[in-house]
């Protein structure tokens, strides 16, 4: 059986959809401050594989990799749901079917507890 990376075209349609997510991301009032100082080419090669390991591609993450990436940003549920409305978005324009980004979506969610490190703004 094909994973859902296989299915999305791999790395090359991965690559697209997060560029497009980070330009969502950079004009967003909320989430821009949280990249104000990041290199963005780097940022954008750690996510495309991030989200290919979402997907089961061939790349592995672990939730206290997340945990030390995320620790100093002071990221609140606010902000984290800001990027999941932004990433379901995002993927919805470029066309994934509505389960497949569930399943996405419900797997960055299920690591909401790394990820958040500050209390609700």
């Amino acid at each position: 059986m094909r994973t859902l990376f296989d299915q999305v075209g791999g790395f090359g349609f991965l690559s697209k959809v997060v560029l497009g997510f980070y330009d969502r991301v950079l004009d967003d009032d909320v989430l821009a401050p949280f990249f104000a100082d990041t290199d963005m080419r780097r940022l954008i090669d750690h996510q495309t594989k991030f989200v290919a390991y979402l997907m089961d591609g061939p790349a592995s993450y672990s939730d206290e990799h997340l945990r030390l990436a995320h620790a100093r940003l002071g990221i609140d549920s606010t902000a984290f749901e800001r990027m999941i409305g932004v990433m379901r978005s995002t993927l919805e324009d470029f066309g994934l079917r509505d389960r497949d980004v569930e399943v996405v979506v419900g797997r960055m969610r299920a690591r909401q507890d790394v990820v958040v490190t500050a209390a609700h703004a």
